[in-house]
């Protein structure tokens, strides 16, 4: 539908009102590609790229470690002072594990520069999953304590007032196009806007490692993204590329503080690492992270691939590394998977895949949201989880953890197990439905 110039000046709460739902999608991408001139934001060789900057650091000095960190990596030639700014948070478990969501010091870090250099209008971004409550988890990970000390604007995606508008990327997708024929719905907030990805170190389940790209998986794309599962590596860079279309600048500050490997991002096996990391270049980012695992990058489908199409640097030959000297850290990571993980793969890409519609877009989707749960809230965290974050809360970074806010990180006794375990049994059940009806 073509909007006249007379119809694009009217009171915008007056437009709306006047359209339908199909008529505002069509006004607002209209509108999108008037703004971006049919170019992407982010130029192909755009300031940092192939560019990594490592740092070590202490619970004493990491908030002014980090604000040395993004200067070292030239932060504010990727990222635009006149524009907003979003601090895109992890929330990968909405119970506290160490390296499994961003870290309260983290985020107070980033801001801290970001204040102290007059960047205003920031924000923190949270998306919904099927599987986490980010209202919860920005409370028991300590996050929202920081986003609220300093006045920032705390955005769920999912808040009434946050609009998902149709969007057709400029380049040629890998998937994203297939996958949702009927067009890909972006929220309205990201555009014309920064961003800063605030990813840990880890490993995972689909992906060997998380990180700075797969952190855009949850912001950009709606609740039907576990479509994508199966082609995952694809789709973080379908992503990228996107993302370097409708941003004004593009960052990533990642911690390191504790690592996580094993099958990630969750039931992980955490180590002190003290290590942060910061690039423009998600890719070469995302390589060195893979690289001080003890993984190596081109072996990872999304970091060849986004490599190979220039959206960044993903082999470590030709990435420059500032900082701390990495050539002789190896942490021998490995990649493992859950019992619900292995069940998940046999649908992506085992006996089970020509019953992957049925299994997970149609009615009975919710029994995937509810073993997922299950596995991970009533089984993994109560019976291995528990001991292995009462250990870690009493390590430097544990300490400093616990210095922040008021939010609950794990409960001390194991006294009331069982009821706790009824509550979070039907708790599973009763989320899997309410994530169906979402969808729906």
């Amino acid at each position: 539908m073509y909007f006249p110039v007379e119809q694009r000046r009217r009171p915008i709460v007056e437009l709306r009102a006047s359209l339908d739902n199909a008529a505002w999608l069509g006004y607002t991408q209209q509108i999108t590609m008037l703004i971006f001139g049919g170019a992407s934001l982010i130029p192909h060789n755009y300031p940092g790229k192939g560019k990594v900057v490592v740092l070590k650091t202490g619970p004493a000095t990491v908030l002014d470690d980090i604000g040395w960190l993004m200067e070292l990596a030239g932060y504010r030639a990727a990222l635009p002072a006149d524009r907003d700014t979003i601090l895109k948070i992890n929330i990968s478990w909405q119970t506290w594990y160490p390296a499994c969501s961003s870290t309260p010091w983290q985020i107070e870090g980033v801001v801290r520069k970001l204040q102290a250099d007059g960047y205003e209008n920031l924000s923190a971004a949270h998306n919904k999953t099927v599987v986490v409550d980010a209202y919860v988890g920005e409370r028991n990970n300590k996050q929202k304590a920081v986003v609220d000390a300093y006045g920032l604007r705390n955005v769920h995606l999912y808040e009434p007032g946050i609009n998902w508008v149709r969007y057709t990327p400029k380049a040629p997708m890998l998937v994203l196009d297939r996958i949702f024929p009927d067009g890909i719905l972006l929220p309205e907030y990201f555009f014309g806007k920064n961003i800063i990805h605030l990813p840990t170190v880890k490993t995972h389940v689909f992906t060997v490692i998380t990180g700075a790209m797969k952190n855009a998986f949850g912001g950009l794309l709606n609740e039907k993204r576990h479509w994508t599962h199966g082609v995952i590596h694809e789709t973080v860079v379908d992503l990228l590329a996107i993302q370097q279309e409708i941003h004004t600048g593009l960052f990533a500050v990642m911690d390191g503080t504790f690592a996580g490997d094993g099958p990630g991002p969750r039931a992980m096996r955490w180590h002190e690492k003290d290590i942060l990391l910061a690039s423009a270049d998600q890719v070469a980012l995302d390589a060195i992270s893979a690289r001080l695992q003890g993984f190596n990058p081109m072996d990872l489908k999304f970091i060849r691939l986004a490599h190979e199409l220039g959206l960044g640097v993903g082999d470590p030959r030709e990435i420059e590394i500032v900082g701390h000297d990495i050539s002789a850290e190896d942490w021998h990571f490995v990649q493992e998977d859950t019992f619900a993980s292995k069940g998940q793969k046999l649908i992506y890409h085992g006996a089970l895949k020509p019953f992957e519609n049925l299994l997970l877009r149609s009615p009975l989707v919710p029994w995937s949201y509810f073993a997922s749960n299950f596995y991970h809230n009533v089984y993994w965290y109560p019976f291995v989880g528990r001991p292995r974050v009462e250990a870690a809360l009493q390590t430097k970074w544990g300490k400093l953890f616990r210095s922040y806010g008021d939010g609950p990180c794990c409960r001390a006794s194991s006294r009331a197990r069982w009821p706790s375990l009824a509550r979070r049994f039907s708790g599973c059940w009763a989320w899997a439905q309410r994530c169906w009806v979402a969808e729906g």
